[in-house]
């Protein structure tokens, strides 16, 4: 019955006795045994439902289902009985079976070297090992993360966001608990905030008889769906796709934080990550199990050198007890808020009072300043041995100069636009000085004058002459807010910049392409001699981060795209490299640094990448099975 109207694997298919198919990855894909139908992918013209009245009206016609697209497209649902002469309605003109979607998280297992059903896969699963997700939160109801008994495998989750008393008088009105239970619903030992909660709490709510009463005992909700989709490609089981699409380490038991965020639009603050870290690390100590942290957010502010607190931070605490600290290098890649570069190397003894054309020349600096911008701060960091004038020019040309060897707050007006500045200073672990601009509209405006700012560095005394700008993260800024000639390099959000970090960049397995938003490393200053030293590379390697299908609040997979979700691949894989050296006794002391060496020497190369390390991809692409000291 082979017709030129199906493509040739349908084709085979029909021509295939169905246990025979049945046998098959993807013969009997679109044949639903039930009803004995194909679902088909069609092509036609004219009146397609005209074209299938005789079908129609048949016996078994019912069983039909016609589902309109657009641009001459169909999904059809046909009884087999009819596929023999379906290929003669003339308005149809090609027919094709579905096939099965291998979107990136299997795809992107299997490209990170964890191959299913290989020895690798079978026996390193995670067992024993903590995965942190530090996060919107978890659908905790979700199957992907419960055992095969239908319990959960959340240890702890700690919602920062909700007010224990709060949560407790809406189960005490409801009669669901006694008085004795109100201690359960309190904040973790040593912090005051929110709600945590046990694998008790989340089992009881979960054999709760009500989707009410079960929200009354566990009121943590993943408004986003980010930490969920985290926490499934990391360590999900698959369960709601019959194990198909598995995260990495899906045997692991998890540690979840909700970060709290200060006001119902904002977002998390840095101080409530360092009290999640604390607790995570904490939470491990006392569990006395190795700790995989997945971070998937980011920041813009700082000098992208790993001297903040925060990063100086998570640095510190990396050292405390057996964990592992994954970091996206964020999506600032191609966003075109960074640029940098070098001014001029220039002699001593010109006038800081005017311009110094002539001695080394200025470097321009455009800004793109969108329509409806409420406010907007850029970042100019320098080192702090080069002295130079930076000259701010409005759209209209209005402008005012700024010597950077004057400390401290100035302010100016231009047009309709307040402009606050500071001029940093070193400090006792910076050596850096950063120049800080508010833009603001005036009172009576209510927007930034739009249009092209420029910044003018005339060069009085440079001996490095390296700056670097930077704008608020996209998110928080106009689409059309950039810089007309921006850098991608160092695009790393903060924290990926902390040294001690697995900091994981992404790219487009089927290209074995960079993604172009992922962020990108290397500081100026640490070239040596044309080579980056090896604590500087950042990021370490790159991950599948494009398209991956991840779990939903729902139970379902959904594709998304960008580090976030790159990241949790070298999380779920650092919990599988400890599994094996620290809980089946290989190697007690593989965490941490050593960790991040085996998974760079393992990395794996691609397409285009010439020399490894590099700014884009780091040591290359993940693989696991070649990481393992085997």
């Amino acid at each position: 019955m082979d017709s030129q109207k199906y493509e040739n694997i349908l084709n085979l298919a029909l021509d295939t006795p169905e246990p025979e198919r049945a046998r098959t990855l993807e013969l009997n894909i679109g044949y639903e045994e039930e009803d004995n139908t194909w679902e088909l992918i069609v092509k036609y013209h004219g009146n397609l439902r005209d074209g299938l009245s005789s079908f129609l009206a048949q016996p078994q016609g019912s069983l039909m289902r016609i589902e309109e697209l657009i641009a001459g497209y169909a999904i059809l649902t046909v009884p087999e009985a009819f596929m023999e002469t379906l290929s003669v309605v003339e308005e149809i003109e090609y027919i094709e079976k579905p096939k099965r979607l291998f979107f990136q998280i299997l795809q992107g297992k299997i490209d990170s070297c964890i191959i299913p059903g290989s020895p690798l896969a079978r026996t390193l699963r995670g067992q024993n090992v903590l995965v942190a997700v530090i996060d919107s939160g978890i659908a905790w109801k979700n199957r992907d993360f419960r055992k095969e008994d239908g319990t959960t495998r959340i240890r702890y989750l700690w919602d920062q966001t909700l007010q224990a008393g709060q949560v407790w008088e809406r189960i005490a009105e409801s009669g669901l608990l006694p008085e004795e239970r109100r201690e359960k619903y309190a904040p973790p030992e040593g912090f005051v905030t929110g709600v945590e909660f046990d694998d008790e709490q989340i089992n009881e709510a979960l054999a709760a008889p009500s989707e009410t009463e079960a929200a009354l005992l566990v009121p943590s909700v993943d408004t986003s769906g980010h930490g969920t989709a985290v926490a499934g490609i990391a360590a999900g089981t698959g369960a709601g796709s019959n194990g198909v699409y598995e995260g990495v380490a899906p045997e692991s038991e998890l540690l979840i934080v909700k970060l709290g965020t200060p006001g119902p639009d904002s977002f998390p603050r840095t101080t409530e990550l360092m009290r999640a870290l604390t607790y995570v690390v904490r939470k491990s100590l006392e569990l006395k199990m190795p700790l995989a942290v997945n971070l998937s957010f980011g920041n813009t502010y700082g000098a992208h050198n790993g001297t903040s607190l925060l990063e100086r931070f998570i640095d510190n605490i990396s050292e405390i007890g057996r964990n592992v600290i994954c970091v996206g290098s964020g999506n600032e890649g191609a966003s075109g808020g960074h640029t940098g570069g070098s001014v001029g190397v220039v002699k001593e003894g010109a006038s800081p009072d005017g311009p110094s054309e002539g001695n080394g020349g200025q470097t321009i600096v455009e800004l793109v300043v969108g329509s409806y911008e409420r406010g907007l701060n850029v970042q100019l960091w320098k080192d702090y041995v080069d002295r130079y004038l930076v000259r701010i020019i409005s759209p209209t040309g209005e402008e005012f100069l700024v010597d950077t060897a004057r400390p401290g707050k100035q302010s100016y007006l231009l047009e309709q636009t307040r402009i606050l500045l500071y001029n940093g200073e070193p400090a006792p672990y910076l050596t850096s000085q950063e120049i800080y601009f508010d833009f603001l509209p005036v009172e009576n405006m209510s927007y930034v004058n739009n249009g092209v700012w420029t910044f003018v560095l005339e060069p009085i005394n440079t001996v490095t002459g390296n700056y670097t700008f930077y704008l608020p993260s996209e998110t928080v800024r106009s689409g059309q807010t950039r810089f007309v000639r921006p850098t991608p390099d160092v695009t790393l959000t903060i924290p990926s910049t902390a040294s001690k970090v697995i900091t994981v960049g992404a790219y487009q397995t089927g290209l074995e392409a960079y993604a172009d938003f992922s962020g990108r490393g290397y500081l100026y200053q640490d070239r040596l001699g044309g080579r980056i030293e090896g604590s500087f590379i950042k990021p370490d390697m790159v991950a599948p981060g494009v398209g991956i299908l991840a779990s939903t609040r729902e139970g379902t997979y959904e594709p998304v795209t960008g580090t976030s979700f790159a990241v949790p691949f070298v999380t779920g894989a650092a919990a599988l490299l400890m599994q094996w050296g620290i809980v089946d006794g290989n190697d007690p002391y593989l965490y941490g640094e050593k960790v991040k060496a085996y998974l760079r020497k393992g990395a794996k190369p691609l397409r285009g990448e010439r020399d490894y390390p590099n700014e884009r991809v780091g040591y290359g692409a993940i693989c696991v099975e070649n990481s393992l000291p085997m």
